[in-house]
């Protein structure tokens, strides 16, 4: 179980109200760092923009939250692993 927050089925991401860090430093939906903000204020910035708060970094101090459409970056995830796990070269060992 970690620290930060309830896990989830998805690789330990959190989103939204799963994150329990009383403090987050929060990257804007374009890339920019919007900097540390209470959650409260970084889950009222996210449903503003219209957006999920994710979970990228909850090792870092503060953590590291970041305001994305959850589902599309899901999607890119998943697809990244398809093409990871398609380039990746299987090794035979004959005995």
């Amino acid at each position: 179980m970690e620290v930060w927050g309830i896990a989830n089925k998805d690789k330990d991401l959190y989103i939204n109200e799963q994150i329990r860090a009383k403090e987050v430093m929060v990257i804007g939906p374009n890339g920019e760092q919007l900097g540390i903000k209470n959650i409260k204020d970084a889950l009222t910035l996210a449903n503003y923009a219209g957006f999920d708060l994710v979970l990228i970094s909850p090792n870092q101090a503060p953590p590291v939250a970041k305001i994305l459409d959850y589902g599309t970056y899901k999607y890119e995830l998943a697809k990244k692993a398809k093409e990871a796990k398609k380039k990746q070269k299987t090794v035979e060992v004959r005995e």
